[in-house]
């Protein structure tokens, strides 16, 4: 989690973002039902776990009104420990699938064990989210270039008022398997590698879907 500012986002601040991201959702949805039209089988990729995506593609269906582009989800798997490449990139009408390193917060993991223990919704948490989260516009921050999220699920309602955001950090990077055997923790971001950001961004753009869960 890291702040768009330094203090907490004033009510006019969560409005104008708010209407941000509702408007990529509005925009006319040019792979709109793709994920529904999709055959299971062209669609499932052979690196995630079956359940994992079924649940992701569920969650797709769902908020499909909120979601202009369907064409390709972001899945994080927190049910694999941070070592592990957890962050995927999926083409829903190829399967075509690239993963990526991806910390959790400290707050999900408070002794360091590189395996997400819980998620939390609350201010303050410094904890991952779980659920659906709808990908909205891009801003320079303290890690650099970021994106925002909007959660779209009770259980990550707050990611937007919480600045849980899409970012790039150096405890994310690889070289960190040699000297701790594990990536670092955000405050409850979507952190990945220096290196990776730029491919993230290309494959997800604004206007998709993110889906977080421990199955």
């Amino acid at each position: 989690m890291h702040d768009f500012s330094d203090s907490a986002l004033s009510r006019r601040t969560l409005l104008k973002y708010g209407t941000i991201a509702l408007g990529v959702a509005a925009a006319p949805a040019l792979f709109a039902g793709a994920a529904e039209a999709l055959p299971a089988s062209s669609a499932a990729p052979n690196v995630v776990r079956p359940a994992l995506f079924r649940q992701a593609i569920t969650a797709l269906r769902r908020h499909s009104g909120r979601i202009a582009y369907q064409d390709r989800i972001a899945i994080a798997d927190f049910a694999a420990p941070s070592s592990q490449q957890r962050f995927y990139l999926i083409d829903l009408a190829s399967g075509r699938t690239t993963s990526f390193r991806v910390a959790h917060g400290s707050g999900s993991d408070p002794q360091h064990t590189g395996w997400l223990q819980r998620f939390s919704n609350a201010d303050g948490s410094n904890a991952s989210s779980e659920g659906a989260f709808l990908t909205a516009d891009y801003y320079v921050g303290k890690h650099g270039r970021s994106q925002r999220l909007m959660g779209l699920d009770p259980t990550n309602d707050q990611a937007l008022s919480r600045a849980i955001v899409i970012h790039s950090a150096w405890y994310a990077n690889e070289a960190m398997l040699a000297t701790h055997g594990q990536l670092g923790r955000s405050q409850g971001c979507f952190a990945v590698g220096q290196g990776d950001l730029e491919q993230v961004f290309g494959r997800l753009g604004p206007g998709r879907m993110l889906y977080s869960a421990k199955v």
